[in-house]
């Protein structure tokens, strides 16, 4: 007899692109899933918030990933609901807005599987407001028409009617009509709608890539087509889209379109991930290092029942506070245990990750690196024990220059930074093929193993079409003796700093983008 508890499954609306978009509930469903399902047009950074298998579906002959037909997925639904899964089916926008969730519906409560839909924010909402198009308006749209502009073909005739349409006293917007944009607007025109209606077509709404094309209803079809704006693109018909250059905001952000390598470790990069796309910029995963556990605790917690022997922490990174504090507390300590020790940290990122753990630096120096920290420290720490909470591997300009001042100096190996083996495929090919625009380098390590991990097809793109940005004049002298051409260097030691030093690069002397 089969006792196997059935599990369950979330339709989720994912947003039309920008993972911020995300529902809190669908973040929840993500984190604990044990089987994700995802749409072709949802952002695989989504999949950053699941540990659970995820695999890729499209109903459709283009682009990558399995191309399964709405029967086999609501087979595979079925099928790992009954093995006890918790599923999370992923789609793009909102399940139930022309996005098939309905149907899914039906085939599992047909089948006996629990399941909840996670309502979306759907792409006409989104691709409005991020255009500068109010869907609605008090003064020119009481109403708002969601219209498919790619029926099912097996239909004997069209369900639109468009002279209901051509009178409806709102705005229009079509969805998945971007290749009967010609046919669309011709029939809205010979049903009586003026074509001098303002129109608008918003391609990849809410990505670093969106474009939005602007013309009267009659012009439109040619505008886009000269434009060469891909898919996936909204239609917006209405006289609320003449109102978009006065409120338009998303199109203008300082790296809209641009493509940015992150090289931080992937579970440490969701504040660079954020931050970019606040930018407008794209952040592809290119992590060139691993941060892992220390091979042995053994030393750290001898050092943690002393740490009030000392008149000195030291911390260099927030690697370093996390793996130390973060221990003690799981030894049942806090920081307590420091007793009058002082501490300081190398920079704002450092200094923010102890604050997290209730610690108050007592100094940061003014510029965010080894030197300037050696300097600031160096009245305060002579003749006293100074204890610092280091990588296993790094300069040696702040051990030494303590040392010279008179400290007694203990470092603690508590985290190990190691290279990976490989980078990501797709971010190779990225560079390889000149589609990413900027890669930041945060430490000299990582511009040293960068350096390693690029295949020589890559490396001939660096300094051309794919350009390296500095977290600092060391990491930027570590490239250069790796033969990587850096093209700008922050003048405040983090990844803001990076991002600021990109942004006015650009401003500079422009990429030209790659979207």
């Amino acid at each position: 007899m089969n006792t196997k508890q059935v599990g369950k499954v979330y339709l989720v609306g994912a947003g039309p692109g920008d993972p911020g978009l995300l529902t809190l509930k669908g973040l929840r469903c993500l984190q604990e899933a044990d089987h994700v399902l995802y749409d072709g047009l949802v952002n695989p950074i989504l999949l950053r918030h699941t540990s659970a298998n995820a695999e890729r579906t499209a109903r459709t002959g283009r682009g990558a990933g399995r191309h399964l037909d709405q029967e086999e997925i609501n087979r595979q639904l079925i099928a790992a609901a009954q093995e006890g899964k918790t599923v999370v089916r992923l789609k793009g926008g909102d399940p139930f807005i022309f996005g098939r969730g309905s149907e899914e519906a039906a085939a599992l409560a047909e089948a006996g599987i629990p399941y909840e839909i996670v309502p979306g924010i759907t792409a006409a909402t989104a691709a409005g407001e991020y255009a500068g198009i109010s869907l609605t308006h008090r003064a020119h749209a009481s109403a708002v028409a969601f219209i498919t502009g790619h029926e099912d073909p097996s239909k004997p005739k069209s369900a639109l009617d468009y002279e209901v349409l051509a009178r409806f006293p709102g705005t229009l917007v079509f969805y998945m009509g971007l290749h009967q944009l010609p046919r669309l607007a011709s029939a809205l025109i010979a049903a009586g709608k003026s074509a001098d209606t303002p129109a608008a077509v918003v391609s990849r709404a809410t990505t670093p890539h969106q474009r939005t094309v602007e013309a009267p209803l009659g012009d439109l079809p040619t505008a886009v087509k000269e434009a060469g704006v891909p898919a996936p693109s909204l239609i917006i018909i209405g006289d609320c889209v003449e109102h978009r250059r006065q409120i338009a905001w998303f199109e203008n952000r300082p790296l809209l379109g641009r493509r940015v390598g992150v090289t931080r470790p992937e579970h440490q990069a969701a504040p660079q991930i954020n931050r970019l796309f606040e930018l407008g910029a794209e952040p592809v995963l290119l992590p060139a290092i691993q941060i892992l556990p220390p091979e042995s605790w053994d030393e750290i917690d001898a050092a943690l029942e002393t740490l009030d022997h000392y008149d000195w922490i030291v911390f260099t990174s927030a690697n370093g506070v996390a793996s130390l504090l973060d221990r003690l507390w799981e030894r049942g300590g806090d920081i307590r245990a420091l007793g009058y020790a002082r501490t300081a940290a190398i920079g704002s990122a450092t200094a923010d990750a102890m604050r997290e753990r209730h610690l108050q630096p007592d100094l940061v120096p003014d510029e965010f690196r080894a030197e300037a920290l050696a300097d600031a420290l160096a009245p305060h720490v002579a003749g006293k024990r100074v204890l610092w909470a280091r990588a296993n591997r790094g300069r040696d300009v702040l051990p030494n220059e303590l040392r010279a001042a008179g400290a007694h100096l203990d470092e603690l190996v508590v985290y190990r930074n190691l290279d990976i083996e490989q980078l990501p495929e797709e971010a190779v090919e990225a560079i390889t093929e000149g589609r990413l625009d900027w890669i930041g380098l945060s430490s000299p390590s990582i511009a040293h193993s960068l350096s390693g991990l690029l295949p020589a097809t890559a490396r001939e793109q660096l300094g051309t079409s794919v350009r390296l940005a500095a977290i600092s004049p060391v990491t930027a002298e570590a490239a250069k003796e790796e033969g990587l051409p850096v093209a700008a260097v922050a003048a405040e030691f983090t990844w803001d700093g990076i991002f600021d030093a990109i942004v006015e690069a650009e401003r500079e002397a422009p990429t030209g983008g790659t979207s």
